[in-house]
């Protein structure tokens, strides 16, 4: 047992954990994280500082990284959450199955034990929730606004002014300038300048992403190379990813981080919190104690912590999920032509369908190319030989374009986990959960999906397959642990404070009454930082 008495312990070293513990820091607390902090050891080293085209053409070695030395970036059978993750980023999910087990044949979600957690592998998107959104999360709008300035100065953050801009960077003042598109995104963009006011009568508005992305130096970070490596290195570190403020946390004497580590529950005493945990290489059972704890160790993994501290096996925790699905497009204008030499693996446009136009309810498409994550992905849903498809898909690439499709979600009783003890696992239990959409959810998901495909093809862009890879492939959870002004066990009141509870508080989505279809990530880390600065 650590002998020491923190400040404060945060749990989980993701973008909530960061903000977290940065806020702590900085406030000049005694502050120990506690993480599991797996890291990529084998592929970092070996993947070179140059643009794909240019690992396509001069490396020998490339397949290390493409398909992995165990050919793990190489999908068989059906796409599950987390099998679209590159070799490079596999180590995200490196002992989950033994430590963060689920049981559903209805929710496959993707966790993490890694060094920065799932902010390893976040699509970067920084969108402000409008006040009516805010609201419907429990969240107080006015601390969240301070927050969101916060944060983006931290991280940095560029974008536009455009027909987004209500619904990505809204009021930040802190803004970069936006990256530079390639054709694919310019064409979209041009064919919706044609058509705008027509797609605006109709309830969408289309602009350019608000990205955790510098196109100008900050710190010791350079701006965007345009490699279109984004999948597989943040050698620049011009993308923000959780470690880069773990990192520089650590220069600071008041914060310790130990790695190795799965917290998996507290006990309290009348002045301060202990946190029970196992490594992960031994299953050791390791105890810290601190004056108050954070959780942030993402919205499943502290219902785990929470079910257990209350020893409960029995009550089930609402869940909310954002529905997620892609929609396969295709630009015939792009058809053959010559591939970019500056192509991007970050979206590239965010489109939004605000039907009320009331910025509530919003459902949101973000647009990619398609490039780095390879061909050899689609030509197992090619009806063709391997060697016609592959020709085929050749011609075809440069006219992709890919839509991830996010919309909104409220609670309803078809959704829950629970905790069960299972004493062959090696934390005695497994958390079983339940997701199913009722007839007016589904029919509501239908409809915006027709409604984009229809803005799509205004734009020139035709809609070939919908794909629905499963509920939990958003990787955007919330509403285990509702707000409530009510000091009740299993809710958190508003400044994140568990019920019944004396010091442990909640700095992830756990409380969130209601997922926007926006991305959440932005706004997760500015309430962990409303959070840690309420302590």
């Amino acid at each position: 047992m650590d002998d020491i008495v923190w400040d404060a312990i945060v749990v989980g070293s993701g973008c909530s954990g960061a903000m977290a513990a940065q806020t702590l820091v900085e406030r000049g607390l005694k502050v120990l994280m506690i993480d599991g902090g797996v890291k990529d050891e084998r592929y970092k080293r070996i993947i070179p500082p140059k643009d794909f085209l240019q690992i396509r053409k001069e490396e020998q070695e490339q397949h290390r990284f493409f398909l992995g030395d165990n050919f793990e970036g190489v999908p068989f059978g059906k796409i599950i959450t987390g099998e679209h993750l590159t070799p490079p980023r596999k180590f995200m999910t490196a002992f989950v199955r033994q430590f963060l087990p689920v049981v559903s044949n209805s929710f496959i979600p993707l966790e993490s034990l890694a060094y920065g957690g799932l902010g390893n592998g976040w699509g970067l998107g920084c969108c402000m929730f409008s006040k009516n959104e805010l609201d419907a999360c429990g969240l107080p709008s006015s601390e969240m606004q301070n927050a969101y300035e916060v944060v983006a100065k931290r991280i940095g953050v560029s974008g536009a002014q455009d027909d987004a801009t209500p619904y990505t960077a809204a009021t930040l003042s802190t803004l970069q300038p936006s990256i530079d598109m390639d054709s694919n995104g310019e064409n979209l963009q041009n064919n919706y300048l044609k058509k705008k006011e027509h797609l605006k009568r109709h309830g969408f508005f289309v602009g350019r992403p608000s990205l955790a992305l510098l196109t100008q130096p900050k710190d010791n970070r350079l701006p965007y190379q345009y490699r279109d490596m984004d999948f597989y290195s943040d050698n620049d570190k011009s993308a923000y990813r959780p470690w880069l403020t773990i990192d520089q946390l650590k220069t600071h004497s008041n914060f310790s981080f130990i790695g190795n580590l799965c917290a998996v529950r507290f006990a309290e005493d009348a002045d301060t919190v202990t946190v029970h945990s196992l490594t992960l290489d031994t299953t050791e059972s390791k105890r810290f104690v601190a004056k108050k704890l954070v959780l942030a160790s993402g919205v499943l993994g502290t219902s785990r912590i929470v079910l257990r501290s209350f020893d409960d096996y029995e009550n089930q925790l609402p869940l909310l999920s954002n529905p997620y699905s892609y929609l396969a497009g295709i630009q015939p204008g792009l058809l053959g032509k010559d591939t970019d030499k500056r192509k991007i693996g970050f979206a590239q446009l965010s489109m939004f369908y605000d039907k009320h136009g009331n910025n509530m309810d919003v459902p949101m498409g973000s647009c990619y190319s398609y490039r780095s994550m390879m061909l050899f992905h689609l030509l197992k849903e090619s009806p063709l030989d391997v060697k016609s498809a592959y020709r085929f898909l050749q011609y075809m690439m440069p006219a992709f374009t890919i839509i991830g499709l996010f919309h909104p979600e409220k609670p309803s009783s078809g959704k829950w986990v629970q905790l069960q003890k299972n004493y062959n696992q090696t934390t005695g239990d497994e958390l079983h959960a339940h997701y199913t959409l009722n007839k007016e959810e589904q029919a509501q998901l239908t409809d915006t999906e027709k409604k984009f495909s229809w803005a799509l093809r205004q734009l020139n862009c035709f809609v070939l397959k919908k794909i629905a890879p499963g509920h939990g492939a958003s990787i955007h959870y919330g509403g285990t642990l509702p707000f409530s002004a009510k000091n009740q066990r299993y809710t958190l009141l508003p400044d994140g404070k568990l019920g019944e509870t004396k010091n442990v508080y909640v700095a992830d989505g756990s409380g969130f009454n209601y997922l926007p279809g926006k991305g959440i990530t932005f706004s997760l880390m500015a309430n962990a930082h409303r959070v840690a600065s309420g302590l």
